[in-house]
């Protein structure tokens, strides 16, 4: 499998599971993508994309998405988008 990376984390909401990634490249619900820093390391479904409170299907580079993530993450950890 490949990985490209396609942003960071710029903030988490630890009581809501949600982490904000600024996009380096697109990123849309079904995707794969695989969190890594410090201490963190997962791969996980993109189930849901929120911009602004609003959901969407997609977003692009340069947006700053909300995603639900399945485990505790940190500011700087790096997102990957994983293809088959």
């Amino acid at each position: 499998m490949d990985e490209k990376e396609i942003g960071k984390f710029v903030h988490y909401y630890g009581n809501l599971n949600v982490g904000i990634i600024e996009l380096s490249d697109s990123l849309k619900v079904g995707d794969k993508i695989h969190v890594k820093g410090h201490t963190s390391d997962f791969t996980q479904d993109v189930s849901s994309l929120q911009i602004e409170h609003a959901t969407v299907s997609e977003a692009k580079a340069g947006d700053a998405v909300g995603v639900k993530v399945a485990q505790k993450i940190h500011q700087h950890d790096k997102v990957y988008k994983v293809t088959p």
